[in-house]
């Protein structure tokens, strides 16, 4: 059986992704796709990692919880979504380390479903934008406790990458940036249920109305049903050319008032990001969705 393990940098767009996945699943049920509903799942594998950091699962623990997630559905694929998979916000960043324990769980993930194809995809975030979103979630520690009181423009993404392949190397990782959503929304549900790249699927731009104007995406979709045979670049393109007349700003931009924070280094961290997402795109057993 093949099990998906999908988590990422960036809780809104993780809560949006399952409801788009859910939107799918009478029709990713007939090709031996599972999308189970959350609640089925979410803290039981959260009680059975927090279990395992102390002892070996039992070795019925896999029938245990497929049966539990399954709800005697059968599939050949199973989809699983979690923003807190590698933690909760709280522990998100750790004396200035990205999911410090993102290594040990999917590691464990591994070892509680051996004998399955396991994958992991997950979302990247700016630093810069990153962290202010984790400060808002655990307000009881100060930025400079969140850091460990390290300098944020040391955080890096392909750290944590680089340690999740190291702990476990055959578990295939897909990497894409949350920026670049809005691009290639498509492309990350279909990869998500094995889908070929032309695939049809409900929700296709769900997160591309919420960040461009009810005309704009009027004139979107006329403009998609006057031009069918666009590729999923063109329409990509096209995406692109419309966010920059029709966007919803306020969609788009975050708020960084953090005390202390400039804009030099809000721009100086970015710099280093994009920098550290290159050196993601070129590791070995790495998939990077590209917009």
């Amino acid at each position: 059986m093949q099990i998906i393990f999908h988590t990422g940098a960036h809780f809104t767009d993780e809560d949006r992704l399952m409801k788009c996945l859910l939107r799918n699943k009478d029709a990713f049920a007939q090709r031996g796709i599972s999308v189970p509903g959350p609640g089925r799942y979410r803290q039981l594998l959260r009680s059975t990692l927090n279990a395992m950091r102390r002892t070996s699962p039992d070795p019925d623990a896999r029938e245990v919880l497929l049966d539990a997630i399954l709800d005697d559905e059968t599939a050949e694929r199973v989809i699983l979504s979690n923003a807190h998979f590698f933690g909760v916000a709280n522990a998100a960043v750790r004396d200035g380390v990205l999911y410090p324990a993102a290594p040990e769980r999917l590691a464990n993930l591994q070892r509680l479903f051996a004998g399955d194809e396991i994958e992991m995809f997950i979302a990247l975030r700016n630093p810069a934008t990153f962290l202010p979103q984790v400060h808002e979630k655990s307000p009881e520690r100060t930025m400079d406790e969140i850091l460990g009181g390290r300098d944020p423009r040391e955080l890096r993404w392909s750290t944590m990458i680089q340690s999740v392949r190291q702990a476990a190397p055959d578990v295939p990782v897909t990497v894409w940036c949350s920026e670049d959503t809005p691009l290639t929304w498509a492309q990350i549900i279909r990869d998500l249920a094995g889908l070929e790249p032309e695939q049809k699927i409900t929700g296709a731009f769900d997160l591309l109305k919420t960040i461009m104007t009810q005309e704009g995406m009027q004139r979107f979709r006329a403009y998609l049903s006057a031009q069918p045979e666009l590729t999923e670049m063109q329409k990509r393109r096209v995406i692109a050319a419309f966010l920059d007349k029709f966007a919803l700003e306020d969609e788009l931009e975050d708020e960084l008032d953090i005390p202390g924070w400039t804009e030099a280094l809000v721009e100086e961290m970015t710099d280093i990001y994009d920098e550290d997402v290159l050196t993601i795109e070129r590791m070995a057993g790495v998939q990077f969705i590209a917009p």
